[in-house]
């Protein structure tokens, strides 16, 4: 289904794969995995097609579905369902029904006649194609992913971005599902955006298919439900270390092969060290001095064929800014109302954001979370009421799409543009921490990968002096250690923050004092109470 041989794969001059050859094929459920940056999106992305591999050829035999981070595809005109529907060709007839049936109600005499024939015809063959049945199943998988009928019906530019995605997943889907065993899908974290009883769901439906798979994940549970094989990318060395097996007997294997590693350097380390004294002896005789050298080319090749020394992987050192001060109430709102076309989403909503105050926003996918966020971060407009700046507000906001990053603008070009009066080096020093170093500065964000410009978004963050901060999902795409260093920067923030998250540890490490309850916009104290509803909202 997707064979790759003698496979490269770079990002600048830094090799993250090399000639590697691997072939997937029916029945394989990959998990790929590997520390943030390893390159495993680029991986992916390669794999589908999307984009060009250093070296190496690549070939693929029936349908393949690839769900990328952050999806861009698409008509945007279209609605929710009908791109559902257009992953089987079914949208076009369904817009042919509607519009002759439209027809009927209008026509009069022989020209209403034949509208009646038309739609005959064209419910005679949708029937025959499976439709009726198909938007049963498509309309099975958009509810299981939790897209209701009132996101269905609205046009993909209304949606959010977590909105946008899970259509995207479930066109995905619903085409695997009738292709069977010879789709290959390949999904980048194909969780983010879901609540725990779509991810229950996703991991149902996963286990049960029978096509080809590779999946990138961070969540374990998904992982060991899943997977039959292990691809792990090592950064170390550049290279693919294909595991055939699930998932428990991988984390026990791959313990063990570190724990080989360490001895057979160790080993090699001790032995070399024999050769080299001996060899230091033995060239003090010129009698001696060719044995001697010998002994040294020994020694020399015995550390050469060994593994570069693993050392623990690198972690972004995160702290959020220290604030500016700011009056009692630096963020009020007041009636706020926001529709997308005749999609309603919240209405009359009010709230003030004190000085150091902790809020959660909850609600269910939908309820307008990301979109609050987005009005007291002048991302956009509500239809009624206000925000209102207090004295000395400065804004941070971490949008969970990245929308404040620039695609097409390198990784020092974005850091430059959030902190403008910034020293070069001061800024370089930043970037260091966040592990962006040497050529990846001049990489574009739009090439890194989701826990890469998660990164990145959240060192603009940390070159402000935000009292305020609106962070929206800042734990999608991070790793275990990447994702502690952003709980340990919330316990220890002194300014205000608005968090927006299905994580119950960044809850938890917020400490909130208060929740915001969409769409009402109702207002309570926090409780623990609450921390059911944080996975399902």
């Amino acid at each position: 289904m997707i064979t790759a041989t003698g496979l490269e794969l770079r990002a600048g001059t830094r090799i993250l794969l090399a000639d590697t050859t691997v072939r997937l094929q029916h029945g394989d459920r990959v998990g790929l995995v590997g520390r943030n940056g390893a390159g495993k999106t680029t991986t992916l992305r390669v794999l589908a097609g999307e984009g060009a591999p250093y070296a190496g050829q690549l070939s693929r035999t029936g349908p393949l579905g690839y769900l990328p981070q952050d999806p861009r595809e698409g008509d945007l005109d279209m609605t929710a369902r009908d791109r559902v529907l257009s992953a089987r060709g079914l949208d076009v007839m369904v817009a042919q029904l509607e519009k002759v049936h439209i027809q009927m109600a209008e026509l009069t005499g022989t020209a209403r006649d034949d509208a009646v024939d038309r739609y005959g015809k064209l419910e005679e063959r949708f029937s025959t194609l499976g439709g009726y049945a198909a938007e049963s199943e498509a309309a099975r998988i958009t509810s299981n992913l939790g897209l209701p009928d009132r996101i269905l019906e609205q046009q993909m530019r209304t949606l959010s971005g977590g909105q946008r995605r899970r259509v995207e997943l479930a066109r995905i889907l619903f085409a695997a599902a009738d292709a069977g065993d010879g789709t290959m899908l390949l999904l980048d974290e194909p969780t983010n955006h879901l609540d725990a009883d779509s991810i229950t769901w996703l991991r149902d439906f996963l286990r049960g298919f029978s096509g080809g798979l590779v999946i990138i994940s961070h969540d374990v549970e998904l992982l060991a439900a899943v997977v039959n094989k292990v691809w792990f990318l090592d950064a170390v060395r550049g290279e693919l270390d294909i595991y055939n097996m699930t998932w428990g007997r991988y984390l026990e294997a791959r313990s063990t092969d570190e724990q080989r590693r360490r001895r057979e350097r160790a080993n090699a380390e001790k032995k070399a060290s024999v050769l080299m004294t001996q060899a230091a002896k033995l060239g003090a005789k010129a009698t001696k001095a060719a044995a001697a050298h010998q002994m040294v080319r020994r020694a020399e090749a015995l550390i050469a064929n060994l593994d570069e020394v693993r050392v623990s992987d690198k972690v972004a050192k995160i702290r959020f800014p220290e604030p500016a001060s700011c009056g009692r109430t630096p963020l009020t709102a007041k009636n706020l109302s926001k529709s997308y076309g005749s999609l309603e989403i919240f209405t009359g909503v009010d709230l003030a954001i004190d000085r150091g105050s902790r809020v959660v926003v909850l609600g269910f996918n939908g309820a307008g979370k990301t979109t609050l966020l987005k009005l007291l971060g002048g991302r956009e407009k509500p239809d009624t009421g206000a925000v209102e700046p207090g004295h000395g507000l400065k804004l941070g906001y971490y949008a969970q799409e990245h929308e404040t990053l620039d695609p097409d603008r390198t990784v020092w070009e974005n850091i430059r543009s959030a902190a403008p009066d910034a020293g070069a080096q001061e800024l370089r020093n930043l970037l260091g921490t966040f592990l962006f170093t040497g050529e990846q500065l001049e990489q574009r964000a739009g090439t890194l990968s989701g826990g890469e410009k998660t990164r990145l978004a959240l060192a603009g963050l940390v070159s402000s002096a935000a009292n305020v901060l609106l962070l929206d999902e800042p734990t999608n795409n991070l790793d275990p250690a990447s994702r502690e260093q952003v709980l340990d920067a919330l316990r220890r923030y002194a300014g205000a923050v608005v968090l927006v998250t299905h994580d119950p540890g960044a809850v938890a490490a917020l400490h909130p004092e208060r929740v915001i309850l969409l769409p009402d916009g109702s207002e309570d104290h926090w409780s623990t109470d609450y921390l059911d509803l944080v996975e399902l909202a």
